[in-house]
């Protein structure tokens, strides 16, 4: 009997620990699944926006986002790009933080709902954040983002109309105001079978416990139902 676990994952393309949990989760569903082969789990990606204000072309480096935006000094900068690029180094992703394009996020958010409905939503998802971290690649940019979606599979007019038409702009606005819902105020926020949420890049283990206890739920509640089918039949 095939189960299905649902994980719903709210997260920014810009934050580098939404990459980095998102490796993260992806071991901890291969560990799950080493031991569970009949149960699959389901992860579908919602948007979330650490900067709504951000200009699409800014103008200046990561350290100088940091730096003017967020107060940060050039040592503590320095010290937690570090800290950044071991970690990530950890679990294969190799980050370009001298490089790398700061942008508003909210088309590729956008493509990414678009990228759902046409069955390439995980696809998309790393692609972009490949893009925006190991490439240092303007994700912000509707052309970049049409070649994006091209690699995956996606039809390059169709993602133009839709990007310039605002067509999932419902869907991204959604999605933000279900975070806000839950409560969510940092990222990536991992939400499973609708009853547990992790918060933040934790650790492969982390995850493989939650789909254990949902697995054990199910397994309870249909052991339940099964009981409750034979009484009445009694």
């Amino acid at each position: 009997m095939t189960r299905n676990i649902a994980v719903d994952v709210w997260s920014d393309v810009a934050c580098p620990w939404c990459y980095i949990g998102k490796r993260k989760m992806e071991l901890g569903i291969k560990q799950f699944a080493a031991d569970h082969p009949d149960v699959h789990v389901d992860v579908v990606f919602h948007s979330y926006q650490l900067n709504p204000e951000m200009p699409v072309d800014y103008e200046g480096t990561q350290a100088d986002y940091l730096g003017t935006l967020k107060g940060f000094s050039p040592e503590q900068i320095a010290q937690m790009n570090e800290r950044l690029l071991a970690i990530a180094a950890s679990v294969g992703l190799n980050y370009d933080l001298t490089n790398q394009q700061m942008t508003n996020t909210g088309l590729a958010h956008q493509l990414l709902h678009y990228a759902k409905t046409q069955g390439k939503q995980a696809a998309m998802k790393e692609r972009i954040m490949s893009a925006h971290f190991v490439e240092a690649l303007h994700v912000g940019r509707i052309d970049v983002l049409a070649q994006l979606a091209v690699e995956v599979g996606l039809d390059r007019d169709e993602v133009l109309r839709v990007l310039q038409d605002g067509t999932y702009l419902d869907a991204f606005a959604e999605d933000v105001a279900q975070a806000r819902a839950y409560g969510i105020q940092g990222v990536p926020f991992f939400v499973i079978q609708n009853k547990y949420g992790i918060e933040g890049a934790q650790q492969p283990e982390s995850f493989v416990h939650a789909f254990e206890t949902v697995l054990a739920d199910l397994v309870g509640a249909g052991a339940a139902a099964a009981n409750l089918t034979a009484n009445e039949g009694a």
